[in-house]
């Protein structure tokens, strides 16, 4: 998390991204409502990042400092869910949005150029697009959208 934050420049009051194999581990790391968990059975795995309320399972560091909430994210893509399956743990996620960039890395070439000293490991699973997640809130049972992205987010707006 530490390091995210640094290669990022955030602070701690962004929320982290917790990407879970299915909607049975989610429970695992965030409180799920009944309403909650009818929306994420139908709208996982896709490209939406849900804010919930961290259970005791998730360290504090990693929860927003005043609310003790979490992303949570359970991806499409077929090499992450066989990366989250070898580990059989989630992983903490974040866009690839550097410091005064408007759009997310993801150009292969250029993220191993700049970031190879910064990070263990650089997995080049093919382009998976420019558009981040849509990123829906449900801390307080009621779906409000953060940031409209690849995930439509007309089914969440009131």
């Amino acid at each position: 998390m530490e390091r995210i934050a640094r290669i990022r420049q955030i602070d701690n009051k962004h929320n982290f991204t917790l990407v879970c194999r299915d909607l049975s581990e989610i429970a695992t790391y965030a409180r799920v409502d009944n309403s909650s968990y009818r929306l994420l059975k139908v709208y996982t795995p896709a490209a939406y990042t849900f804010i919930l309320k961290a259970t005791s399972e998730v360290p504090r560091l990693l929860q927003h400092p005043k609310r003790k909430t979490i992303g949570i994210r359970v991806p499409e893509h077929p090499v992450v869910a066989a990366l989250l399956a070898e580990l059989d743990a989630p992983l903490l996620s974040s866009s690839l949005l550097m410091p005064g960039e408007a759009e997310p890395l993801f150009d292969i070439d250029e993220i191993s150029r700049r970031l190879q000293h910064q990070v263990d490991l650089i997995i080049d699973s093919g382009f998976c697009g420019l558009e981040t997640t849509t990123v829906i809130d449900l801390e307080e049972g009621v779906p409000k959208v953060i940031r409209a992205g690849k995930g439509d987010p007309a089914p969440f707006l009131a």
